[in-house]
């Protein structure tokens, strides 16, 4: 696998990992239990995982109502993306 392709793959695991954790993080609000802290979501949200947690917050409902989250997410969503295709251009 080249280099293109391991920063492709890297991108599709921090946005999985992203959405299963807003998953997990739901599934622990509803039963009152320890939660998955927002620095964590943050920091895989700027990583890379931006696009896979805000697909989570809104497929699960999840962390919809905080500004942060709502209004920034999504703008980081799009410049993770931009930033990866960027930078699998120039390896190209």
């Amino acid at each position: 696998m080249g280099n293109i392709g391991l920063i492709a793959l890297i991108y599709i695991i921090l946005n999985f990992y992203g959405y299963i954790l807003m998953n997990v993080d739901k599934k622990r609000a509803i039963k009152n239990e320890w939660r998955v802290s927002e620095k964590k979501l943050w920091v895989i949200s700027l990583l890379g995982g931006a696009l896979g947690v805000t697909i989570g917050m809104k497929h699960f409902r999840h962390k919809t109502k905080h500004f942060s989250f709502k209004y920034f997410l999504p703008i980081l969503s799009f410049l993770t993306l931009a930033l990866y295709v960027f930078i699998i251009i120039n390896l190209a």
